[in-house]
């Protein structure tokens, strides 16, 4: 009996060992994709109020943890307001928020207002919610915002959700349009910013975990199984299961575009283009064969266009 639990004593300390080493490793990734993100598209500036939407999700509550870890160590002196929609949703435990909320010690607001019965109402059973649910959403942050000085809003999309949405839009509507990390309010009053637009969401679950989060469902959104930012979401994951990296190399392309290989004239004048007898790199190449090396297999993949 006693050789056996000598025996594994030191592997219980072992494991504990490496699982505190991997989440430190995990913190110091959402750190540095975090700040690398608010770095790269300015998102945080002196003397910004950033209002932190709160939905009671581990997306949310990840943004805040981080931003919070950011700001005790940032050079820069900056405010976070965290702000929960209260959308009276039928057994919604509005307790969970204010209470997490006031042992941080952070300034907050919870905003209650009925948006649950608007959106039932207005939307047949079976019909998708979520456009409805979020013009409210929007319109009502917006109000908060302006009432509490705030200049910025943060949300909670991560590196999945935009590539989520690109591949929406280029399914469902005919666009090549992703969810960017910076972009002014719709009445042009705010500037909204996406401080974990580099995470990944795999990332977000593990640290959700480990921080145990008061994760509070959704409803309404959550509720509606056949979404179908739901089934490109399945598909995304199903294709980094097979082809592990895919998903970063995506991620990438939507920061290297190249319109004079679109078809967008809006974007690209090509009613004008001329010769110039200059040579240009990123001339035609469409009698080439590319190779394009896949993420986690070995060698490459010849793509033609036939």
């Amino acid at each position: 009996m006693s050789a056996v639990w000598i025996d594994k004593e030191p592997a219980s300390a072992a494991k504990e060992l490496k699982i505190e080493r991997e989440t430190h490793k995990l913190e110091k990734r959402l750190c540095r994709q975090v700040g690398q993100a608010i770095v790269d598209y300015n998102m945080i500036e002196e003397g910004d109020r950033v209002m932190v939407c709160m939905s009671g999700g581990k997306d949310s509550y990840g943004m805040l943890d981080i931003l919070m870890k950011l700001k005790s160590r940032a050079p820069i002196d900056f405010t976070l307001v965290a702000v929960n929609l209260d959308q009276k949703q039928p057994g919604f435990p509005d307790h969970i928020l204010p209470e997490y909320l006031k042992k941080l010690g952070i300034e907050f607001h919870i905003e209650t207002q009925d948006t649950y019965s608007i959106v039932k109402k207005n939307i047949p059973e079976g019909k998708t919610m979520c456009s409805l649910c979020s013009r409210l959403r929007r319109g009502i942050l917006y109000r908060v915002a302006r009432e509490l000085k705030c200049n910025k809003l943060a949300l909670g999309h991560h590196r999945d959700d935009m590539l989520q949405t690109f591949f929406l839009n280029m399914f469902f509507g005919g666009k090549l349009k992703g969810m960017p990390p910076k972009l002014t309010s719709d009445n042009g009053e705010f500037i909204v910013i996406r401080p974990m637009a580099y995470v990944a969401e795999k990332d977000l679950i593990r640290w959700a975990e480990h921080r145990q989060f008061p994760i509070i469902p959704c409803t309404l959104c959550g509720s509606q199984e056949n979404l179908q930012r739901k089934q490109v979401g399945n598909m995304l994951r199903e294709w980094d299961k097979k082809f592990p990296g895919r998903l970063e190399t995506m991620y990438t392309a939507l920061q290297n575009v190249v319109p004079s290989h679109l078809m967008d004239a809006k974007l690209h004048d090509f009613k004008n283009l001329k010769a110039t007898g200059v040579p240009d790199a990123n001339g035609d190449t469409a009698f080439d064969e590319e190779e394009f090396s896949t993420p986690g297999l070995p060698g490459g993949v010849q793509v033609v266009t036939l």
